[in-house]
């Protein structure tokens, strides 16, 4: 069996006024992600996790943030065309763990709608996404709310 594990990581900067989408879903606070599309934080870290796990560049290199059409784009359509990538190259997906590091707002009670979500738009189980949330403890750009991080890691297998 081939498998293959693949990292991602990203980060927003976060502004008053923004919509705030994480994880597929609009999450309620006063400020939200800054970004050439949604700004989602959490998909474009699984998507980098996915295409690198698959030697497939990265999410820069498929959806380029200097093209119009992915200006303010729904990044679960971005997943969609991931999976569906990582698919014709004869791949499926095995899981995906990822962290957000966000100081506010707590993201705990959104986690499982996340995880339905994300697990819809790549055709998996939700026992497959595995989401979880700290903070920095107040250190750095989360901590002072400047910013949002997301760290995942992805195992795929060649069908």
């Amino acid at each position: 069996m081939n498998i293959r594990v693949g990292f991602g990581f990203d980060v927003h900067r976060l502004d008053e006024g923004e919509e705030f989408w994480l994880g597929g879903i609009l999450v309620p606070h006063k400020k939200g992600a800054v970004g050439h599309s949604d700004a989602d934080v959490l998909i474009h870290t699984i998507c980098d996790a996915i295409l690198g796990a698959a030697d497939l560049r990265d999410i820069g290199f498929h959806f380029p943030d200097t093209d119009a059409k992915y200006k303010g784009v729904d990044s679960k359509i971005l997943l969609t065309d991931v999976m569906a990538i990582l698919r014709k190259e004869g791949y499926e997906l095995g899981n995906i763990d990822a962290t957000i590091a966000l100081q506010k707002p707590k993201i705990n009670p959104y986690i499982p709608e996340m995880k339905k979500v994300l697990a819809e738009v790549m055709s998996v189980s939700p026992g497959q996404v595995s989401i979880k949330a700290t903070t920095t403890e107040k250190l750095s750009f989360v901590g002072r709310e400047e910013g949002v991080s997301a760290y995942a890691v992805a195992l795929i297998q060649k069908l």
